[in-house]
């Protein structure tokens, strides 16, 4: 089973001062930080969506990565989401499963995406859990890639789509980290 790391890094940060792909955790860029945790974590190929300082992001992502750039990214997350989701039937071999990441999200380690990514097949749907809240990584099978780029609005992604599905899995990750997002550079530190 192919689990494609799908990273979201569009945003303008308009609240943190700046695109949160070009903030610094521990000297490392969020951006390059995030591709090297979805790869650590079992995702290959990881495609990484830009859209504000773009030229600046895409400087550093690692080669190893695919550049997705956003062109309605003032939009929301859902744009980001559907270029994204656009994106992945173009790559060779097709993935079975997408994990979306955040890039702002400094308590998701490599083992929150290793734990999701046993869950990987065509028809997944799988969230991470952090004490029972559902947070994000989330994991979409190839099934639904059509579907939830139809519906991906605003700053929402997917959650309408998520809203009231019985078939989505929550794992627990809550021993393994935390999925509070920074909105500040303050709330960096996971």
């Amino acid at each position: 089973m192919i689990t494609a790391g799908l990273l979201l890094a569009a945003g303008a940060g308009r609240r943190f001062g700046k695109p949160k792909a070009l903030a610094e955790l521990g000297g490392e860029a969020l951006v390059t930080r995030a591709v090297r945790i979805l790869t650590e974590g079992g995702c290959d190929p990881v495609v990484v969506v830009l859209g504000a300082g773009a030229d600046e992001a895409r400087a550093l992502v690692p080669r190893t990565a695919t550049v997705v750039v956003a062109a309605d990214w003032a939009e929301g997350m859902g744009a980001s989401l559907r270029a994204g989701l656009r994106a992945l039937p173009s790559l060779d071999p097709v993935p079975d499963a997408a994990l979306v990441q955040l890039v702002d999200l400094p308590g998701v380690g490599a083992e929150v995406v290793a734990r999701l990514v046993t869950h990987t097949g065509s028809e997944a749907v799988a969230r991470a859990g952090y004490d029972g809240v559902p947070g994000h990584p989330v994991l979409f099978g190839r099934k639904w890639w059509a579907e939830i780029a139809a519906t991906a609005q605003g700053d929402r992604g997917a959650r309408g789509w998520l809203s009231g599905r019985a078939d989505v899995r929550l794992v627990e990750c809550g021993d393994l980290g935390h999925g509070a997002d920074a909105d500040t550079p303050a709330e960096l530190n996971p």
